[in-house]
């Protein structure tokens, strides 16, 4: 299994960020995508310590959302912060979580990954849409452990 920081080349790395960009394009939220190789806990609990350790909490809407990939051990988790879960139904994650296993189960991590990321803006952009002030709260790079 490569190593997470490997598993994408530099040109892989800059569609996930451009898929990350665009989505960004129709909402006012804010997404991140962290990836390491294993997790030693619940991915949805790792995902969570991530999301305050990233200062995704911090956002004026309170409407960040982190996909969190442990690759060699297979998980995935995607969460969104308060803002957001205040205004979906549950289970919201679910239907575009489903879409990044298929393209994953086939080895297609960037692709699953850059889906996963335009569907979570499509979806946001109902309840968060994009406003001609926003500002980039936070960072479109990938991040990855020790990150």
């Amino acid at each position: 299994m490569p190593n997470a920081k490997n598993l994408f080349t530099e040109e892989q790395r800059q569609t996930i960020v451009s898929a990350i960009k665009e989505a960004e394009n129709q909402t006012s939220g804010e997404i991140r995508v962290h990836i390491e190789n294993t997790v030693k806990e619940e991915p949805l609990d790792r995902a969570v310590a991530l999301f305050y350790k990233l200062d995704m909490n911090k956002t004026e809407l309170r409407n960040g959302v982190l996909i969190y990939l442990a690759v060699e051990d297979r998980q995935l988790a995607i969460i969104g912060d308060k803002g957001i879960n205040e205004v979906v139904e549950d289970g919201f994650w679910d239907h575009i979580k489903d879409e990044m296993i298929r393209h994953f189960k086939d080895g297609q991590f960037t692709e699953g990954l850059a889906k996963g990321i335009l569907m979570a803006g499509e979806a946001l952009q109902a309840h968060f849409p994009y406003q001609q002030d926003d500002k980039n709260e936070l960072s479109d790079d990938i991040s990855f452990k020790d990150d």
